[in-house]
């Protein structure tokens, strides 16, 4: 059967045997340049796929027959090998306001952990040799040096998030023994991981002292007794209890765990390695802060404040440690090499701490100027004005970033960007005209992402760096508004 001529009379309907068979569509020679290009088992897939959806619309009366002229379904399946072979996960613009965005990757990788990690995997590396010795290596050197230079730990490990950190030393330290914790601190972190959820996984006993909002030294000292392991502390990064609270720092419970010969464990979470309050941002505990209280262990994330690849990190005590770190669960939650080269060239960051606003993006972006953040703002007004007309208006706005990730919760960092409402004859319609927007957006070669709220649409500027990669999307995005 012949493939039906391009010149078709306009509005006329295709049926099921107007379509070539698949061996026909393979046939024609601008289908073989695909199969040239992609392969003989990728594009017969996708034909076949296209054939049957087209053959369920021609039998519902839906398909044209200019679709299934040869042009029409070589285009057609051109489309659908893109797309098949399309990543799933693609870079974004973030001017949500949050700069670590759980959704969105957390933390962006500084410029030399890039380098570094494309170095290490363009060949071999020595992840497990030693180059001196000739012998077997442990990866946990690569960087353990490192964290013990920065936070000044006796020793550290690592594995592949900080809830797998916090997993495997109760496991490794209080497994089938009681682990005591504060009410106060009984945290759940996203996907509904919660610690007493964690303690039960680990095979440790959690033992509940004080209450909600204060907890004292004494309810932690009546709660040992022979069958504990482990006192416990939680900072609980994601979430703040304000007005008549109570909690024992970790410098007194750490001279409690020694009197009574248990481990004192602190999971920080958010876990930055620098005093944020230095560059006029709140406060936060750090590792090295916890170790010089006493702490015998300190968990905390690699993706968050730290500004890199996601990873646990676990610093402390020698003895305990070594524990950790010989415990059977160690192997299914070890670092693979990428993140572990990510991690080592941005710890190295940490060398040069007079360099951390320059070169570790995270921080750079927390503590970029606001009179910054407006000049961005405002070489994208008019650009983006242009583009939105006439359905939308667009003005400057001051704005309130957040850190993001559970990382100082209630602190709002000052920001600029640009607000986007729709033209209305009415009042109603703003959400679906917004929504509209959002998608237009997200359908961007690299979509942007803000944030919907009080009937506008909001792009802060604090994470943008590049003006140009958003400037050169603006008149394929008024073409989508079209």
């Amino acid at each position: 059967m012949p493939l039906p001529a391009e010149s078709v009379v306009h509005g006329s309907k295709a049926k099921p045997q107007d379509l070539p068979s698949i061996d026909k569509l393979l046939r024609l020679p601008t289908v073989q340049a695909l199969v040239q290009s992609h392969g003989h088992t990728l594009v017969a897939g996708e034909a076949r796929k296209l054939l049957d959806a087209l053959r369920a619309r021609a039998l519902a009366g839906e398909l044209s027959l200019g679709e299934v002229a040869p042009e029409a379904l070589t285009d057609a399946l051109a489309a659908s090998v893109d797309g098949r072979l399309a990543p799933r996960l693609r870079r974004v613009i973030n001017l949500t306001g949050t700069v670590l965005h759980t959704n969105l990757g957390r933390a962006v990788l500084p410029e030399s952990a890039i380098r570094h990690l494309t170095t290490m995997m363009e060949g071999p590396n020595n992840l497990e040799f030693d180059l001196a010795s000739g012998g077997r290596g442990d990866r946990d050197s690569i960087v353990e040096g490192l964290l013990c230079d920065i936070t000044g730990a006796e020793a550290a490990t690592v594995v592949n998030n900080n809830a797998a950190a916090v997993l495997l030393s109760i496991a490794a330290l209080a497994g089938g023994r009681e682990v005591i914790v504060s009410r106060g601190e009984l945290v759940e972190i996203g996907g509904a991981f919660r610690m007493p959820d964690v303690m039960a996984s680990a095979g440790a006993r959690m033992v509940e002292v004080g209450t909600t909002n204060r907890t004292h030294l004494a309810d932690y000292e009546r709660a040992i007794n022979a069958q504990t392991a482990m006192l416990m502390k939680v900072h609980t990064s994601n979430y703040a209890i304000e007005g008549f609270t109570s909690a024992v720092a970790e410098a007194e419970l750490a001279e409690l765990s020694r009197k009574r010969g248990v481990a004192l464990v602190t999971d920080l979470g958010s876990g930055s390695l620098v005093d944020m309050s230095k560059y006029g941002l709140p406060k936060e505990p750090t590792p090295q802060e916890m170790l010089a209280d006493g702490c015998g262990v300190v968990t905390f994330s690699g993706d968050k404040l730290l500004g890199g690849p996601q990873a646990g990190l676990i610093v402390g005590e020698r003895e305990l440690i070594a524990k950790i770190r010989k415990f059977p669960m160690k192997r299914a939650l070890r670092l693979s090499k990428l993140p572990l080269a990510a991690l080592e060239a941005t710890l190295t960051l940490y060398l040069q701490p007079e360099l951390l606003t320059r070169d570790l993006p995270t921080l750079r972006w927390l503590t970029r100027p606001t009179e910054q953040i407006e000049a961005i703002a405002q070489s994208l007004l008019d650009p983006l004005r242009i583009a939105v007309a006439p359905r939308y208006m667009v003005e400057l706005a001051s704005m309130s970033s957040q850190v993001g990730s559970g990382s100082l919760p209630v602190d709002r960092l000052p920001s600029a960007g640009l607000a986007i409402a729709p033209v209305l004859s009415g009042k109603r319609g703003a959400g679906s005209a917004l929504d509209a927007l959002a998608a237009a957006l997200r359908a961007l070669p690299q979509p942007i992402i803000g944030r919907v709220a009080d009937d506008k649409l909001y792009l802060d500027c604090r994470c943008l760096d590049d003006v140009t990669v958003m400037r050169d999307q603006l008149g394929h995005l008024k073409a989508l508004l079209a």
